[in-house]
């Protein structure tokens, strides 16, 4: 890319990183503390944006990667937003919907100031949700003096939200395996798929697929896998997930309860397409050469490492990353931010029919990119992103 080697060290670190440690009240009138995060990478193309997500598990390294990649992923599809992430330290299954709701408003309060609708728009992520976002508007409103809505996206439908925000990650990646099948000559009425994760990328990604007449033959979540190979009844599933909250215990279907067996079984499934929806670092030096799938959609961020992509590389698997496969959560959000500005709502049908047409885009100039410099599909996605990022700064220059 012969990128200026001032662009490149802007962009190995973030601009701003906050760490807060706040206090909660909890329902047995305890004080508990809880850290944390947001990491603002860049806003050389717009407003920093990024998802909130609630982690046991989550560290600071975490969410700086994530905040790097949403800088990326917004520049990839070419929406006029730069990159950040946050969240929380604690357990959601642990807590009340009151304990909760008091650390999402502690914890807005205590990032007031570094949020707001041209400055820093926050989305939903793991373990948070429309009723998250819904907390945090009416707290940052509160704060301001008057109704905000534009501070946050991801929020119900009653308080601005977009129609189609629930399901945009499943809606986007369905988009963009159309023509990917099609590339590869794999009918989709006749083409295989596995899917790991069941949880609103994984099961929206299902439903999508199966109305298009794609087979799911796999399926995992933390409860453990199923299988069937001539295809799950998604519809069925679906509605047992909702009511159990878990696929595990499904009757119409082969059933793994042990997780780690129940994944090493899908992904060495004999699939046309795996799509791994659930959590980083699935895909390892130690799993990849058993993948059979001859398209990989990554659902997830980070699903597959750095080795493992080589490995998938020289099987001849193509990959579609992260950063433009499950791009759509945030396309769809920067219509909710558009449609905020302009007070006024899109349909549903409007929604989706641009966000494919976005995805498509997004997709074809990669592609593009690929064949112009025999580049991967990850390799390629990351350059337009870069270029687009490169010119911005190019254009509007440094200060002081």
């Amino acid at each position: 890319m012969k990128l200026h080697p001032d662009v490149t060290n802007r962009l190995l670190k973030p601009t701003k990183t906050l760490i807060v440690n706040f206090p909660v009240t909890m329902d047995d009138g305890s004080l508990r503390m809880f850290t944390g995060y947001r990491v603002q990478y860049s806003n050389i193309r717009g407003p920093y944006k990024g998802g909130i997500r609630y982690s046991p598990e989550m560290d600071l390294d975490e969410i700086t990667a994530l905040a790097g990649i949403m800088m990326l992923k917004c520049a990839v599809v070419d929406i006029p937003f730069g990159g950040a992430k946050g969240g929380v330290i604690c357990n959601p299954s642990e807590m009340s919907q009151r304990e909760l709701e008091n650390m999402t408003r502690r914890y807005t309060y205590m990032i007031s100031e570094d949020i707001g609708p041209d400055l820093d728009i926050p989305a939903p992520d793991i373990n948070t949700d429309a009723q998250t976002m819904a907390w945090m508007q009416d707290t940052y409103s509160v704060l301001r003096g008057r109704n905000v809505p534009g501070v946050v996206t991801g929020k119900p439908i009653e308080l601005g939200g977009s129609k189609g925000r629930e399901y945009a990650v499943g809606k986007g990646i369905y988009s963009i395996l159309k023509p990917l099948l099609r590339d590869l000559e794999i009918p989709s009425s006749s083409a295989s798929v596995a899917i790991q994760g069941f949880g609103k990328v994984g099961s929206n990604v299902a439903r999508f697929i199966h109305q298009d007449g794609c087979k799911v033959v796999a399926v995992s979540d933390l409860s453990g896998g199923i299988f069937d190979e001539n295809g799950i009844a998604i519809p069925k599933l679906l509605e047992y997930a909702r009511e159990h909250k878990k696929i595990g215990g499904f009757q119409d279907a082969e059933y793994e309860p042990d997780l780690e067996k129940a994944n090493k079984r899908l992904f060495s499934s004999e699939v046309d397409v795996l799509v791994p929806a659930a959590l980083e670092n699935q895909i390892t030096e130690s799993n990849a050469a058993d993948v059979k799938a001859k398209l990989i959609i990554e659902g997830a961020n980070g699903p597959i490492t750095r080795t493992a992509d080589d490995i998938l590389k020289k099987k001849g698997c193509v990959v579609v990353p992260d950063i433009l496969a499950n791009s759509g959560g945030v396309v769809v959000s920067y219509f909710e931010w558009v449609q905020g500005i302009q007070v006024y709502s899109w349909s549903e049908e409007e929604v989706n029919a641009r966000l494919e047409k976005h995805m498509l885009a997004a997709l074809s100039e990669v592609q593009e990119t690929t064949k112009l410099a025999k580049l991967t599909l990850r390799t390629a996605a990351y350059l337009v992103a870069l270029r687009r990022i490169y010119n911005a700064w190019k254009l509007r220059g440094h200060w002081p």
